[in-house]
């Protein structure tokens, strides 16, 4: 009998590709998240808890406890080492078991750990290959490190894909009617869009002159000092870079000042700071801020424009999520292609072509 020759070797075949890269930084949670405490959070679908060394450098490892199986996030800080809310073994930042009353258990091997680094006022951690983790690779924010610009922001779970926040980060056309009673406009339909791509973002950007300003940016100029029923010229740049990262550079100027490059003085600009971390293939932690440019010293304006950004992003919230709850009854039907989603979809393909460069064939067993 003839032996089929595909058994006398290894078969090989592409792994499975999760939908985001994995060798990258993503923001993990903020700092007064791990405050004293463990968290346990899941990213790009590995469930790990995050916490602070007897260092006060942060850790991150599978947040699973090698003892019994407990969750370690449901555990507690003593001396620089995580103790399991179960029976007391307790783990050090290495992922070793260090102590347990009673016990020997040093020998126990250790749990994963995720490279995890404290930058821009945020814990960032790498899901992937731990040894491409680079802190030098990481997305710089010069608005994060300098005293000119203030910034506030917030924390919601969302339960869609990621991509869609993308799709609607990169285009704000939606903000005429999702958000017609804070910063949408009609003006923002009838603007014409640019879309342009290179190796390290994708950008779209659109330019309004001479319009009123829509009720948040009435606030916005109030807070710096300009008169909020003024004519004004308003801009949106879009900025898309990996892994899922979206800067928006938005604001006003009055008008005929140079509208985006105007002087300070005659302007308020911000930052609108979206970092969009995956849990699951349908839904994602989204880290959202607003790094602004003017009266950086006043508190109470951060704290306003924190609460009116809160709720804007609260009115994507719903949308999103009825639209993913939608895709899932109807998995088969074939969407609309506007010119209008051409920031979206280039984000995509830079994201498919990240997902790609890190699929490598696995050995089957014969």
């Amino acid at each position: 009998m003839t032996q089929d020759t595909a058994f006398d070797s290894p078969r090989e075949s592409a792994s499975p590709a999760a939908p985001w890269p994995r060798n990258a930084w993503y923001v993990a949670c903020t700092p007064d998240e791990i405050d004293g405490k463990p968290l346990g959070r899941k990213i790009c679908g590995e469930q790990m808890v995050l916490f602070r060394g007897q260092d006060g450098r942060p850790a991150a490892m599978d947040d699973f406890c090698p003892h019994r199986g407990a969750p370690l996030s449901l555990g507690f800080m003593r001396e620089g080492n995580l103790v399991c809310g179960y029976h007391g073994l307790a783990m050090g930042c290495s992922g070793r078991a260090v102590d347990m009353p009673g016990q020997r258990v040093k020998g126990f091997p250790p749990v994963r750990t995720y490279a995890a680094v404290e930058r821009y006022g945020f814990i960032w951690v790498w899901p992937g290959d731990q040894e491409a983790a680079d802190p030098a690779v990481m997305h710089h924010l010069p608005w994060a490190e300098s005293a000119e610009w203030a910034y506030g922001g917030g924390l919601y779970h969302i339960a869609c894909d990621y991509r869609l926040m993308v799709d609607n980060l990169m285009d704000l056309t939606h903000e005429t009617y999702v958000h017609a009673s804070s910063i949408g406009q009609k003006e923002i339909d009838e603007a014409p869009v640019k879309t342009r791509a290179d190796a390290d973002e994708v950008v779209t950007s659109r330019f309004m002159e001479g319009v009123q300003a829509p009720p948040f940016w009435r606030m916005a100029l109030r807070g710096a000092g300009l008169p909020e029923d003024a004519e004004v010229d308003r801009w949106q740049i879009c900025r898309f870079s990996l892994p899922s990262h979206v800067m928006i550079e938005v604001g006003v100027a009055l008008a005929g000042q140079g509208g985006y490059d105007a002087d300070d003085a005659a302007k308020a600009s911000s930052i609108v700071v979206d970092f969009i971390t995956p849990e699951t293939e349908t839904s994602h932690h989204y880290f959202w801020g607003m790094a602004r440019k003017f009266a950086v010293g006043d508190a109470a304006l951060t704290d306003t424009i924190r609460e009116g950004q809160g709720k804007i992003f609260s009115e994507d919230l719903e949308m999103l999520e009825r639209q993913q709850a939608n895709l899932l009854r109807h998995p088969d039907r074939k969407l609309l292609k506007l010119n209008i989603d051409a920031g979206g979809a280039r984000s995509r393909m830079m994201i498919d072509r990240a997902i790609a460069a890190e699929t490598v064939p696995v050995t089957a067993p014969a």
